[in-house]
């Protein structure tokens, strides 16, 4: 086994690369349990200069694999979609060269203590990556265990990044046992205790769970499966609503509590169109509420602003929601808002201002939010929904954009993680797909296939309480920073004296 470790450092980081590049959704992510093992014989064996230079190449093969879909995007033309693939992927894989450069560095300074740092590392960098305009948290490793329920039940404690400080671990190990050529008795014990531990755990709390009783509330949503460059063509708008309409009231008709549409449904800015009063007519004759994705825009002194947002018919009153985290430079520019001038920059993007207000929606005595498509991806903006009252949460999409792409499923199991953190049950309303109901626990209850158009019903369950993770936050990567940093400081001084 240790023979493994004797290919050249160029080997070494494309194997490392296409092992973890692979682990991401669709595909189950068991290479990403043994894919790092040789980056880290890089990290601990290479200079810093170098060892940042195959972290580098290794991450643009792996970013490249696991996120080619964002080059698909069919609503803008081939520059600005080649030009957004290669500086996502160029930006992260810089960021996973600087965790390199640094284990690199902790390794000259202090031997074997690179090794021991490299999951509390991983578990900051994951951390610190999510944060600014350019914050990227799909990233995260917890999204290829999403297939392996178990392994991400400790996240309403952790955060998504406890499921990758485990991967970091058991890749460690790994890397130990094989440069040792350690492969009998107790280490091998050991290994097996990494894997079963946290599986067994898993497993003991999705029991605990589903014997719970747990309030739930019907909700009926739409598929329509709608060609997203043709809603706004207007030759195509009659046949539109009358798509919608009907497939609404199927949804009505299976006499749900709600009824959940996606993302821009229709074309047209729904708060002040004519077109409004239908679905208020309908909600006032069935008393049954309807939430729908529109563009919505308001004037103030500085001029008219746009913005992506839902509308809420309700028994009472309607409510708009506006997209608080909006997609860098595809609804906005990033900074646009202090440098006007950067308004003017076209590459095809929209140009939506950013909402500012964890909006909650009632029904009835039960309160939920709503996130829009990319929201779903970021834990900060769905705690801040459950934070300010929702017992559970509709997400509305449209992910047509990126055709029948492995980004389409990553985004759907991003939603499973959002509900295991916060022990809350999600509904999600895709143009085109993916759509479906997830429990608490992550477990899906139902899934329509890309493409294919769907009105269902089900029952979401409501949380019952603030999860630790909800509660407190990032803690756990807070701690594991706090530790790095203090490490860090103490080889520094040691040094020096």
């Amino acid at each position: 086994m240790r023979k493994i470790l004797n290919f050249s450092p160029i080997q070494l980081a494309i194997v490392s690369g296409v092992l973890v590049g692979i682990s991401y959704p669709p595909i189950p992510g068991l290479t990403a349990w043994f894919g790092f093992v040789p980056l880290i014989h890089l990290w601990l064996n290479q200079s810093k200069n170098d060892s940042a230079r195959f972290t580098f190449l290794s991450a643009i093969i792996f970013n490249s694999i696991a996120f080619y879909w964002i080059g698909l995007n069919s609503g803008a033309s081939f520059v600005p979609v080649f030009l957004s693939l290669t500086g996502a992927v160029l930006y992260l894989s810089f960021i996973l060269s600087i965790f390199g450069w640094a284990i690199a560095w902790i390794e000259e300074k202090q031997n074997n203590s690179g090794l021991v740092l490299i999951p509390f590392l991983w578990v900051t960098m994951e951390w610190l990556r999510s944060f600014g305009p350019l914050g990227f948290p799909w990233a995260n490793l917890a999204i290829t265990q999403t297939e392996f329920l178990p392994l991400i039940q400790i996240i309403d404690f952790t955060g998504s990044e406890g499921v990758g400080f485990w991967i970091m671990i058991l890749n460690v190990y790994i890397y130990y046992l094989i440069r040792n050529n350690y492969f009998y008795g107790k280490k091998i014990i050991l290994l097996l205790a990494i894997i079963v531990i946290p599986w067994l755990y898993g497993t003991i709390r999705i029991n605990q769970l589903n014997t719970q009783s747990w309030e739930d509330i019907e909700v009926a949503a739409l598929q329509p499966n709608i060609n997203p460059n043709e809603k706004w063509e207007p030759t195509y708008r009659r046949t539109l609503f009358a798509i919608m309409d009907s497939l609404n009231n199927k949804a009505y008709d299976m006499k749900p509590k709600l009824v959940l549409w996606p993302e821009a449904a229709l074309p047209v800015y729904m708060r002040v169109s004519s077109a409004k009063q239908v679905y208020e007519n309908k909600v006032r004759k069935t008393t049954i509420p309807l939430i729908m994705g529109t563009v919505d825009f308001k004037r103030d002194t500085v001029g008219r602003k746009v913005f992506n947002g839902s509308i809420y018919f309700g028994l009472n009153e309607n409510k708009i929601y506006h997209k608080l985290l909006l997609v860098p430079f595809a609804e906005y520019i990033p900074l646009s808002n202090k440098f006007t001038f950067l308004n003017k920059l076209n590459f095809g993007q929209a140009n939506f201002t950013h909402g500012n207000e964890f909006t909650v929606f009632q029904i009835d005595t039960i309160s939920f939010s709503n996130m829009i498509c990319y929201e779903s991806s970021h834990p900060s903006i769905a705690r801040g929904f459950v934070n300010n009252g929702a017992r559970f949460l509709t997400i509305q999409a449209n992910d047509a954009w990126l055709q029948n792409s492995s980004g389409v499923r990553q985004h759907f199991e991003l939603a499973r993680l959002r509900a295991v953190e916060l022990r809350t049950g999600i509904i999600r309303s895709a143009n085109t797909g993916i759509s479906g109901i997830i429990d608490p626990s992550g477990r899906v209850r139902h899934k329509v296939k890309f493409y294919d158009q769907e009105v269902f019903k089900g029952k979401i369950l409501l949380n019952k309480s603030l999860t630790f993770y909800a509660r407190f936050g990032n803690l756990f990567s807070i701690i594991c920073f706090i530790l790095v940093l203090i490490q860090g400081v103490y080889i520094s001084i040691r040094k020096k004296q």
